[in-house]
């Protein structure tokens, strides 16, 4: 498994940036350190959090037209802003080319950027991994959402998604529905 771990990181080294590969190996120890908290398999999250920008560095126009090529549903919302894609092309991706054929850790990099309601804790794994990764420094309320993280997953969704929603709304930019239904589901797992 080591090998197959570091032949992966080998080729995204190549193909990302040195800001993105270095996100990418925070978010996958980051990820690794989860799922000890939460009794995940390890490899799982490894794998994951190492491909779950495997699509980031391709061009927009480009994400556009693999997903016309590969029957990839684009939203309206990932029309305008196709960086959006990166996540539903990036488990294609994840598939394809590193072979990766656990269900679970696709859908993990499938609903990674925008979450989804009912997420399984490998799905939340990644998607906090994500926000709270050590290179990660101008999230609101980071320190809160890394402290929480370890202690209740589904409140460290909720303030993720706020954050969220709340940055998109002061910036003017589109709201992808999911991540609004998403939060309000989490929202609602709320203790009273």
């Amino acid at each position: 498994m080591n090998e197959i771990f570091t032949n992966i990181q080998m080729q995204l080294k190549e193909e990302l940036d040195e800001k993105r590969y270095e996100h990418t190996i925070g978010v996958m120890y980051t990820a690794a350190s989860l799922a000890m908290r939460y009794g995940v398999m390890m490899h799982q999250a490894i794998l994951a959090g190492l491909l779950h920008d495997c699509a980031k560095a391709i061009p927009n126009d480009e994400k556009l037209e693999l997903c016309k090529k590969y029957g990839i549903i684009v939203s309206d919302v990932e029309r305008e802003n196709p960086s959006l894609l990166h996540a539903k092309l990036g488990a294609y991706i994840a598939r394809e080319k590193y072979g990766v054929m656990d269900d679970e850790v696709l859908h993990a990099i499938y609903v990674h950027t925008t979450g989804e309601p009912g997420m399984s804790t490998l799905d939340k794994i990644l998607f906090v991994a994500d926000y709270i990764e050590p290179n990660r420094d101008s999230q609101p309320n980071l320190e809160y959402v890394r402290k929480i993280a370890f202690w209740d997953l589904n409140q460290a969704m909720e303030g993720i998604l706020y954050d969220t929603l709340e940055y998109l709304k002061k910036s003017d930019k589109q709201i992808d529905s999911m991540t609004q239904k998403t939060y309000e589901y989490y929202a609602s797992t709320k203790e009273s």
